[in-house]
């Protein structure tokens, strides 16, 4: 059988050279480079019929010699690297375009044109690039602040439900043996507390950071020093009430949190507000935080005395003097500060409930 030569049309851009070989049904396809000389040879349906169709030719600049090929109903597409990136007045290394080959109109660029595509492929790249990460970001931060929060939630839920079963089952004994059941699981919660901080001071939740301090610091002040480091103070009932308020405060807000923040782990469906539960996030805050802050007012005041008569944490003075300075009296000097720091808590969450309120006004 002789062959023949089929009808190829080229195109080009700064790294590739694309040929498009008019056969229908190729089969036996055989498409190499030799010493920078494309050989093609396939049997197939061409514009003699069905024959074997074949041709070679040598390109103008030396080219890579893998070739990619894909065969369809209707052409051979192949695709050839150019060893150098740049732009070729023509095809073939002949001055003389072989009567065989034409320009592909469909892939045809200028090279201002191609220039404007690369650029426009770069941008695109870049951009997918950075969604990538930005949402690779999102998500492994996504993750931790739903883990923490969840840990938080299991942790504080252990504490209010031993203590609600214990206060159930044993009555008033039960409330003087608050600390020696339950103060390991709040050590770890609260000492777990100071992510809190870390995630606002980088960004990962919309809180202030001072805010967040203030209550972190003032939380475990109470919980270390008074309870941790006074015996006296340990069977008292005020530890019972503090313990009580700080899991309900907490089992309040990463409920909150897990309902509004993560809805895809936990509450996928909820695709629209829920009005009462955004209600109950705003505002229930307003009489637990006070609760939680006389409580531990209270646990200081009842400490004061005991740090009177005790020479804890009290700084020597020269001998001049002849006494010290006295753990009682920054106790005294903290209280004021602790209630500084509810009203700057308390006026940062009123803005926040204010502010969520309004929008909501205007959008309606």
């Amino acid at each position: 059988m002789m062959a023949l030569t089929p009808l190829v049309y080229w195109a080009q851009r700064h790294e590739e050279i694309y040929l498009r070989v008019e056969l229908t049904d190729a089969q036996n396809i055989d498409a190499h480079v030799h010493e920078n000389i494309l050989h093609f040879q396939a049997l197939g349906h061409g514009a003699r019929g069905q024959n074997l169709y074949e041709f070679s030719m040598e390109f103008l600049l030396p080219v890579e010699s893998q070739v990619a090929f894909k065969s369809t109903q209707r052409q051979v597409n192949i695709t050839v690297m150019k060893k150098q990136r740049g732009w070729w007045e023509r095809l073939t290394k002949q001055e003389r375009k072989p009567l065989f080959l034409a320009p592909d109109f469909d892939r045809w660029l200028d090279e201002s044109d191609a220039e404007m595509e690369i650029r426009e492929k770069e941008r695109r790249n870049k951009w997918k690039a950075s969604r990538h990460n930005e949402k690779g970001f999102i998500n492994l931060t996504t993750g931790f602040l739903f883990t923490y929060n969840l840990v938080q939630f299991l942790g504080f839920s252990w504490i209010f439900v031993n203590m609600t079963i214990r206060l159930l089952k044993f009555g008033e004994d039960s409330v003087y043996d608050t600390f020696h059941t339950i103060s390991g699981v709040m050590f770890f919660c609260q000492i777990l507390a100071a992510v809190e901080v870390l995630n606002a001071a980088f960004g990962l939740v919309r809180t202030g950071v001072i805010p967040t301090l203030i209550q972190v610091l003032g939380r475990n002040f109470v919980l270390f020093i008074i309870f941790g480091c006074l015996e006296e103070m340990q069977n008292k009932p005020v530890v019972f009430f503090v313990f009580y308020l700080w899991s309900a405060i907490e089992i309040f807000r990463n409920v909150m949190r897990l309902c509004f923040r993560y809805p895809f782990y936990m509450l996928g469906c909820f695709n629209t507000e829920w009005k009462i539960l955004t209600w109950l996030r705003y505002s229930l805050w307003m009489p637990l935080y006070p609760l939680g802050a006389l409580a531990e007012a209270v646990a200081i005041v009842q400490s004061v005395p005991i740090f009177d008569k005790s020479s804890l944490f009290s700084i020597p003075l020269p001998k001049a003097i002849g006494t010290s300075l006295r753990f009682a009296y920054f106790l005294r000097a903290y209280l004021v500060l602790m209630f500084l720091g509810l009203f700057v808590n308390f006026r940062h969450l009123y803005k926040q409930r204010q502010k969520r309120f309004r929008t909501k006004k205007k959008a309606h």
